[in-house]
């Protein structure tokens, strides 16, 4: 390799440096290695952003789409306020209201002896409607003739 060497070039070159023509190693392993990195550190920037989603997921909160919500608005629009929310209201257990006003709903239409659908999919009841031409068995069906004359007719 001396003999193509310039006569102006030092005689004791480093070894990364490489002869014309060749390939040059060191640049292509200083490529793998900072696509590797830019790769490693947005897997954990996302894994870090997605923290409050996965923790309201883990333990079954009722606030899980606020929070993924503000998960993503935090992610578009680069408000760290957002993230901070949702961090904070998965850690927050919120009392589970829902349940005891189900229960509620179902005992006050039993109370008014409406049936009550229960909603296979929220557990929910939903009392039937009835339209303006059902007949309700527990109503007396009336003629159109005023009471005093069914008693006389009756007497």
């Amino acid at each position: 390799m001396s003999e193509l060497l310039h006569p102006a070039a030092p005689h004791h070159l480093p070894s990364f440096i490489t002869a014309p023509g060749d390939t040059d190693i060191l640049m292509i392993l200083v490529g793998i290695i900072l696509i590797a990195a830019v790769l490693a550190v947005g897997n954990i920037y996302l894994r870090l952003h997605t923290l409050p989603e996965r923790m309201a997921h883990k333990s079954q909160k009722l606030q899980f789409e606020i929070v993924a919500v503000l998960g993503l608005l935090a992610l578009f629009t680069h408000i760290h306020l957002f993230w901070v929310a949702g961090l904070l209201l998965a850690m927050i257990d919120l009392p589970d209201f829902g349940t005891p006003l189900r229960s509620i709903a179902g005992s006050v239409a039993k109370i008014a002896g409406v049936p009550a659908n229960i909603d296979e999919e929220t557990g929910t009841p939903e009392p039937q409607k009835l339209s303006a031409d059902t007949n309700r068995p527990d109503k007396p069906q009336h003629s159109g003739k005023d009471s005093a004359s069914e008693e006389r007719s009756h007497a």
